[in-house]
């Protein structure tokens, strides 16, 4: 059975990349040739990350639009942009591209747009050719004072901005800072921008990740102004109304991935099993034996989800595998011997195994894994507020022999792609 509107066999797996990775950090040969070692890979999916402008610390989950794309990805930033090119992609993209071309306040941002469109298209068209499908994210939030937050300042709250409460990692929480939606003045609109939203998403994607899901359930209200985030409270989000929105707009399978990673509550569960969605699962959070009912545990795995060796927010697999306490390593060592996989002097491989032969239909191995690279190449430390986001792959990583050995490990677990 496959999952509901992902059209793709039961098992499968994909590298996470995202484009700024690429060598050179555009699209155009080097995206190309990334598809093409997926597919000598056996690869069935290319995750990457948001493709909207950044903030200044590069960061795709607080851009400068939730709809427009970045335009330093473009591999050809001067390609001709012929005015039957730019009237088609402003009626198709009516919605936002206005918006957009005033919040940018200078010209070329249509043509920008016109390009990126081009480009997208003929490497979605490369890519599925070669058996190859992409996967987006959706970040649940907007940056402050963005195009979005400019234009349609009633559809957000004053007084509170977003947040995450204290947690055990952090005991004064996590302060976000983006604005939060005003539930209600969306209903009210039948909530036509986050419709709209979606739409150009799947535009653009086959599949996409939402991100932080648990805050369409409930979401952390920090009062503005506040220097952390312990005063923050729980308030209610649109729940199951916004969803069936999107089902009568793009059909009842939502080619959705629940983000609902961290303290998810019953409610949050019910939701995402009720829309069917598969939920996601980190490898690195389940050995913890003073855990035993983590569902992120290897026997704990549903196939209804994603499993990661780790993503953009997690360290590399070996990065964490070196800075495990020698009790920890013994138990993972232990759990690699129990499935039967032995990687001498290349613990991280085990674990792209181990990931592999996990019961989810979909496993996600991060390129920087495939490479064995360590904690320099981590994506992003949440923790950290300078340095992310930067991490770039060297022409010529991925040869020909590590997409064999992947593709060995694929065809092994049942996940090969046809």
């Amino acid at each position: 059975m496959n999952i509901p509107g992902w059209g793709t066999p039961e098992r499968s797996s994909g590298l996470l990349l995202h484009v700024t990775s690429l060598p050179g950090g555009r699209l155009g040969r080097e995206a190309h040739r990334f598809v093409d070692w997926l597919a000598d890979a056996g690869q069935s999916w290319w995750q990457l990350l948001p493709l909207a402008p950044p903030d200044r610390y590069r960061s795709p989950y607080k851009a400068r639009s939730a709809f427009a794309a970045w335009p330093a990805l473009l591999a050809a930033p001067r390609a001709r942009v012929t005015t039957a090119d730019k009237l088609e992609f402003r009626e198709r993209e009516a919605f936002w591209i206005e918006d957009w071309i005033r919040f940018s306040g200078r010209g070329g941002a249509l043509e920008d747009q016109v390009r990126f469109d081009r480009e997208w298209r003929e490497l979605r068209r490369y890519a599925r050719e070669r058996g190859v499908r992409l996967m987006g994210d959706i970040a649940i939030y907007v940056a402050p004072r963005s195009a979005d937050h400019r234009a349609h300042p009633e559809l957000f709250q004053t007084g509170a901005v977003a947040g995450a409460p204290p947690d055990a990692f952090s005991e004064v929480g996590q302060l976000w800072g983006n604005p939060l939606y005003d539930w209600s003045a969306l209903r009210r609109e039948g909530y036509r921008w986050w419709v709209e939203r979606l739409r150009r998403t799947l535009r653009l994607f086959d599949v996409a990740r939402l991100d932080h899901f648990r805050g369409f359930v409930a979401y952390w209200a920090v009062p503005e102004g506040d220097r952390d985030a312990r005063r923050g409270r729980w308030r209610r989000g649109p729940g199951r109304a916004l969803f069936d929105a999107f089902g009568q707009a793009v059909g009842p399978d939502l080619p959705l991935v629940a983000e609902d990673l961290g303290v998810i509550t019953p409610p949050v569960e019910r939701l995402r099993d009720e829309l069917g969605l598969p939920g996601m699962l980190v490898l690195q959070f389940g050995f913890d034996p003073a855990q035993p009912d983590s569902p992120h545990r290897f026997e704990n795995h549903r196939e209804n989800r994603v499993v990661y060796t780790g993503t953009h927010d997690h360290d590399t697999a070996r990065g964490w595998y070196e800075s495990l306490s020698s009790e920890t390593r013994g138990w993972v060592d232990a759990a690699l011997n129990e499935h039967g996989i032995v990687e001498p002097g290349a613990p991280w491989w085990g674990l792209i195994r181990l990931t592999l032969a996990c019961r989810a239909r979909l496993a996600i191995v991060q390129a920087q894994d495939v490479l064995g690279l360590g904690s320099q190449a981590r994506m992003n430390d949440p923790g950290r507020t300078g340095g992310n986001w930067r991490w770039q792959m060297q022409p010529g990583a991925l040869t020909p022999g590590l997409a064999a050995r992947l593709r060995d490990a694929t065809e092994s677990t049942g996940r090969l792609s046809p």
